[in-house]
């Protein structure tokens, strides 16, 4: 059973290495455990992991953030969503991303957005089945190191 709740800082090393497998490099622990004080201090921020047997299996991150256009109602960035290879097509995404919409929706968030690297096809479908629809958008990115 998929037990979903915030990640603390004693989890930073199965987070690290959940993270390990996205972007296939770890985090260096100092900066790991400096960055995560921030984001536990800032309550725009949601990190939620998902555990089976107390084990930590997946995750995602929310960022909410302000708009000025419109309504001036938020937005939430997703970002970081992955699960382990040895969890996939188990349900252990789908919670966590469930519960970051309900919480995207108690902040009076207009939408949510979130970019995936074009070669994830896999995740795609996963992203689509939740509701996520491909706007044919352009998405731009510049790495600044």
């Amino acid at each position: 059973m998929v037990i979903l709740k915030e990640i603390e800082a004693d989890q930073l090393d199965a987070l690290n290495d959940l993270y390990h497998e996205l972007v296939e490099r770890a985090a260096e622990r100092s900066k790991l455990e400096e960055v995560f004080k921030l984001v536990k201090a800032d309550n725009r921020y949601i990190l939620l992991g998902a555990f089976i047997d107390g084990e930590l299996l997946g995750s995602v991150m929310g960022i909410l953030c302000y708009d000025l256009v419109g309504d001036c109602r938020p937005f939430m960035v997703i970002e970081n969503v992955v699960v382990s290879s040895r969890a996939r097509r188990q349900g252990v995404g789908k919670k966590p991303m469930v519960r970051i919409e309900e919480i995207a929706r108690e902040r009076d968030c207009y939408y949510m957005i979130l970019v995936s690297g074009e070669q994830r096809k896999e995740a795609h479908i996963f992203y689509e089945t939740l509701g996520f629809r491909d706007e044919k958008v352009e998405g731009y990115r510049k790495h600044l190191s």
